[in-house]
């Protein structure tokens, strides 16, 4: 029988919530100074009065997203009731995941005990949903009992190599695309398989030449550098601070080792095939604890960079005229 393909976009296949709450992370200065690039996300929560916020927020409420704000010195600041740590600035980092449904309140108080409120509503996303049906049974069915004890080994290591917290404050950077070229993978695209769901895409594909760099999108500290991996292939992790966590996968080649302290900009590896890929290309993903968080809400649409790398590329010389 031949498999049919069928295509639809739905913003939720799970009814179960799931909120993530992100760490604290520096934004360099104060609130007050970053004013102009922390603009106020959300509506304030109903109150008596109205009255100037005395924190900011950068970042779309949206299923997928991360959002980084700036809070007064010694402020506490919670979403829904769980605390979020701040940095010695006041500045602090949260995420959506990919099915996240409804609104959050986020509260900040000061050290003198006021109180400011946001309702977040958080805005539903549709995702490319494929469905493939009339497959052969063993393209849908677990692999063996070896290749099965190989993903639990290497499952192991990448929870591991993921830390809840630490103080670095690289996220607060703007992030910058890893490689450049043609998006071939959407994040929360998913596919369905003779009627099972599959794993959702919790990541973004640039196809690139084999061998290409991988350029470090912000800075941190590689905690996995593995080389072979049953379905990345080469895969990094990248520290960017306090659980915000970069992943770079199916590289062919990993050039940093666990520990290596990176700037933006670093060649980390190149661009491959490795583990399960049917071409070469980066898959870059990103996660906040157990939340899968839209690396390319963190940048400026691939198109516009493409363009503006073209016409900032010199023109080609004529050639000449032969005689």
């Amino acid at each position: 029988m031949t498999p049919t393909v069928s295509k639809s976009r739905r913003s939720r296949l799970c009814l179960a919530p799931c909120l993530a709450l992100g760490l604290a992370a520096g934004v360099a200065g104060s609130p007050a100074g970053a004013a102009d690039t922390l603009p106020p996300s959300g509506q304030p929560a109903a109150g008596p009065e109205a009255e100037a916020s005395f924190f900011l927020l950068k970042g779309k409420p949206v299923q997928g997203g991360l959002m980084r704000g700036a809070a007064p010195v010694g402020a506490t600041v919670t979403l829904d009731g769980f605390a979020i740590p701040t940095t010695q600035d006041g500045n602090f980092v949260f995420g959506f995941d990919r099915d996240f449904a409804g609104s959050a309140t986020l509260d900040v108080t000061l050290a003198d005990g006021r109180t400011q409120s946001r309702v977040l509503a958080v805005e539903p996303r549709d995702y490319d949903i494929q469905r493939i049906d009339g497959l052969p049974p063993a393209m849908v069915t677990p692999p063996d009992a070896e290749t099965l004890a190989r993903i639990q080994r290497e499952s192991a290591i990448k929870a591991a190599a993921r830390p809840k917290d630490s103080p670095l404050t690289a996220f607060t950077e703007s992030f910058v695309w890893p490689v450049l070229g043609p998006i071939t993978g959407t994040y929360g695209s998913q596919r369905i398989l003779n009627g099972e769901p599959r794993r959702p895409h919790y990541g973004v594909d640039i196809a690139a030449p084999r061998g290409t760099p991988v350029k470090a999108p912000a800075g941190g500290v590689v905690t996995l550098a593995e080389p072979d991996m049953y379905y990345e292939g080469g895969l990094i992790f990248v520290d960017h601070g306090h659980g915000l966590i970069g992943v770079f996968m199916h590289l062919d080649e990993v050039t940093v080792a666990v520990g290596d302290r990176i700037t933006q900009g670093d060649v980390i590896g190149k661009v491959g095939s490795a583990g399960r890929s049917t071409g070469a290309h980066l898959d870059w993903r990103m996660y906040w604890r157990a939340a899968h968080i839209d690396p390319t809400l963190l940048v400026p649409p691939m198109e516009d960079v493409l363009a503006a790398a073209d016409s900032a590329a010199p023109d080609a010389p004529d050639a000449p005229i032969a005689q």
